[in-house]
This record gives structure tokens, sequence and C-alpha cells, in this order.
């Protein structure tokens, strides 16, 4: 029967005992690499016979390596620079000298276990399963060379090259002050579904330069902005106005120019705005500024998602919180639908202050500190966000013949927006990419027809 040697298994029960005794920082081996390597480690202790379970559980944490694109040691660190327990989170909120002593010392403890486990590298456990099988060579050891990032340069790198990660625990507790933990650490954008957050891996990367038109009302937005990441009071915002316009893109685009700045954006759809109190309680003292973009918004008559709104434009009696605004895109400058029947009449038995119930209703847009409107583009705008979008497509045509062909684009399809001028952008760059330059304007016409 196959054995590990007796170093091997003796530094392999070491092993499980660390990782058993972990105080806060027990996620680190809770999803699937640090499961593998866990089952990996009581595999080569407790080998079967032919050594069979040991080399599918090899090859189960070579598989969720290769899923993360990770070596072990930059997995490990990851976590930790992003797990969510007791430490971290009184360490974005506290000081140092304000941690409990206790708490420290529990970190300080973890940290030094996890190091522990970190040196147990993929080339090691190799190494073990080549003998516990009786293999002729060692299986393949999962390996990527490290991406030289900002961030690989800083608080990771040190962990890569000191000696005693217990020595750390100031670092790790501003680093978590200043870049959070959990999903908001490792996403920019996220969205709140079924009761909990959901990053999104691939946010719209639409640009602030991108967006030609309506100027103002982006100046406006960008220095509300800039208030809520100076931690300034921001205003909740209201972006209204014809379909097509950019209003949606122009939020989008505010996570890529400030994410670098920690605000992240947050998407809440109608369906779920009654729980928007609770998700800005989570997010009320976070070190991130959050975005909480609710698109294409409108109320039915008695709609819970809009007395849930209600209550965070306007407050109760708890505290709002600094980092949280709402900007909502709509296509409705009266957010409630309003019907001739409920207007009141002289006759109306129903209700003694009808009146104001109405006004309540229509009023409800002017709870939103600022109001963006976003009219109609008219055919010099729509051109314009032609020209612009052409040249960042690289577009080479005399500007005679774009200005026609997107004329006729419009009035065949949606009508002069932006976002019928991206639309008009991206069908012509794909069909020049795909049949060459010498389409001439009769060609494309009738490709747009």
């Amino acid at each position: 029967m196959p054995t590990a040697s007796s170093s091997s298994y003796a530094h392999i029960q070491f092993l499980q005992r660390q990782a058993a005794s972990l105080l806060l920082y027990q996620s680190v081996l809770q999803d699937e690499v640090g499961i593998a390597f866990l089952e990996l480690l009581q595999a080569i202790r407790y080998t079967d016979a032919d050594a069979r379970g040991c080399l599918q559980a090899y090859g189960s944490y070579f598989r969720a390596l290769a899923n993360q694109q990770q070596t072990w040691e930059d997995y490990l660190i990851t976590q930790i620079l992003t797990a969510e327990n007791p430490f971290t989170k009184l360490a974005q909120q506290r000081d140092m000298e304000a941690l409990p002593q206790a708490l420290l010392a529990a970190a300080q403890h973890d940290l030094q276990i996890l190091q522990s486990l970190y040196e147990c590298s993929s080339a090691i456990l190799s190494e073990w399963v080549q003998g516990v099988g009786h293999l002729a060579v060692s299986p393949v050891v999962w390996y990527v060379e490290p991406e030289d990032t900002a961030k690989e340069a800083g608080l990771a790198f040190s962990l890569h090259h000191t000696d005693n990660w217990g020595e750390l625990v100031a670092d790790l507790a501003n680093h978590y002050r200043q870049f959070g933990t959990g999903l908001f650490a490792q996403y920019r954008a996220l969205r709140w579904q079924g009761g909990q957050f959901i990053g999104i891996p691939y946010p719209d990367p639409v640009k602030l330069h991108h967006l030609v038109g309506y100027e103002s009302q982006k100046d406006a937005l960008i220095k509300n902005t800039e208030f809520l990441l100076a931690e300034e009071v921001a205003l909740h915002v209201l972006l209204y106005g014809t379909r097509g316009a950019g209003k949606s893109s122009l939020v989008k685009a505010l996570l890529n120019e400030y994410s670098h700045r920690y605000l992240r954006l947050l998407e809440v759809t109608k369906s779920d705005l009654q729980d928007l109190p609770t998700i800005v309680e989570k997010l009320r003292g976070l070190p991130q500024k959050f975005i909480i973009f609710v698109d294409d918004l409108s109320f039915e008559e008695d709609d819970d998602a809009f007395k849930a709104l209600k209550v965070v434009l306007e407050g109760n009696l708890t505290a709002r919180p600094q980092n949280v605004v709402v900007y909502a895109t709509s296509n409705r400058r009266h957010l409630i639908r309003e019907f001739f029947a409920d207007r009141p009449t002289p006759k109306d038995n129903e209700e003694v202050h009808a009146w104001d119930t109405m006004q309540e209703k229509l009023s409800f847009s002017d709870r939103f500190g600022l109001t963006l409107t976003f009219e109609s583009a008219d055919q010099k705008t729509y051109l314009q966000i032609v020209q612009h979008l052409a040249v960042q497509a690289g577009i080479d045509l005399t500007q005679q013949d774009l200005e026609f062909q997107a004329l006729q684009w419009a009035t065949r399809h949606n009508g002069r927006s932006g976002r019928t001028a991206r639309q008009f952008i991206d069908f012509l760059k794909a069909e020049l990419s795909l049949f060459g330059g010498n389409n001439n304007t009769s060609d494309i016409k009738s490709s747009v027809s």
C-alpha cells in the first residue's frame, strides 16, 4: 500500500492541524482551490491501495488553480487581501490603535499559519504525489507568470517576500481601510440580485470621451460625482429625457473614469427597489463610494418600490451615509403613471385631499436633488456625434459621404440619437472591415436600407 514518507507524513499532519486552527481567516480555504488543497493533503496522507484517490485529488487541485489562472501562492495572497472577517471589517472603520488587542493577536496568529500553507507549493505537492503513487515522473505543476501590476508592487509584493507575515498586521489593516474587502475589493461593478451582491466581471467599457453632446449635463454629473469622491454631500440625480440620448452610458462611463478612486457602480433593478434601504445600510461605512444605478425608472400607483426609493431619497431617522448616491434614468419626467381618472373632481367622494395626493405623485421626481434633462438630438448634434465616433473608430470617409449615410441610417432606423449614431458607426466599421474600403456610397446605402 503506497504511503508517504515519515517526514512528509509529519509535515502534512502539521499543515492539516494548522489549517484547522485558523481563528479568523477560515474563508480563505473555503472556495474551490482551498477545498481542493485540503482534500489533496488528506488524500496524500491516507492513500488507497492504488493511489487512484490521490491522483484524482491532485487533478482536482490542478484544475481549480487553472480555473483561477493563479498559482497556489498568488491565490492565497489574493484571498487574504480580499477576505471578509471581523478583523478586516473593523479595520475599515477604525484606526489601528482602536482595534481590540485580541483581534490583532488572532490576525497575527492566522497570518503565520497561512504563511506555512503558502510555503507548501504545488511543486512540493507534486513530489509527494509522485512518491505516494510510485510514478516515474512527478505530475505537471500548474504555473503562470506573475503579473507586473501596481497592486503586486504593494502589499502583495511584501507578502511574497517577507519572512514573517505576522509582522504585516498593521499594513493589512491599512490595506483593508483603503481598498475594502470581499466583492467590493474584487469588482468595480456589481448588481443586487436575489438578496445579495453579485460581481460583474466585464462592465461596459464606455468612456466619457466617447460621449459627445449634452455637455452641460455631463459636466453637472461629473461635478456631483466629484463631490461624492471628495466625501462632500453629493445629490441624488435623475437623468430623464428621450430614449437613446446616452443617459445610461453616461452613468456607466463614470465607473471607467473614477474606479481607480474607489468608485463602485451598483445596479439595482426596479423589481428589487424594495430592498433599497437594506442595500444602503450594507454599504454604510465602507471605504468605497457607491453609485446605486437604477435604469429606466417608472412606477405604478401604490408601488412598494416607490415607497422604498422615497425613503432613501428623503431620509428617515437614520442618517444618510455619505458614500452612497442614487443615479436613476427615465424616459418620463413624472415617474409615477397618472391617468385622467386619477384627477380629482368636485364629485370625488373617495378622498378629501385628493389634489394633495396627485401633487405628491407629480412632484416625486423633485425629490432628486439634481435633475438633468436630455432632449432629442437635432441634426447638427446627431452629425457631431457621428463624426466623433467615426474618428474614434478610424473610419476614413469624406465628411459629405459620412453625413449622407448617417442621415440615411437615422431615417430608416431609430431617428436621430446618440444610440442611433453608435449603431450606425458599429455597422459601418464592421462592413468596411469585412468588405474593405472599396465600397462606394450606393453600396453602403443599400446595406443600411
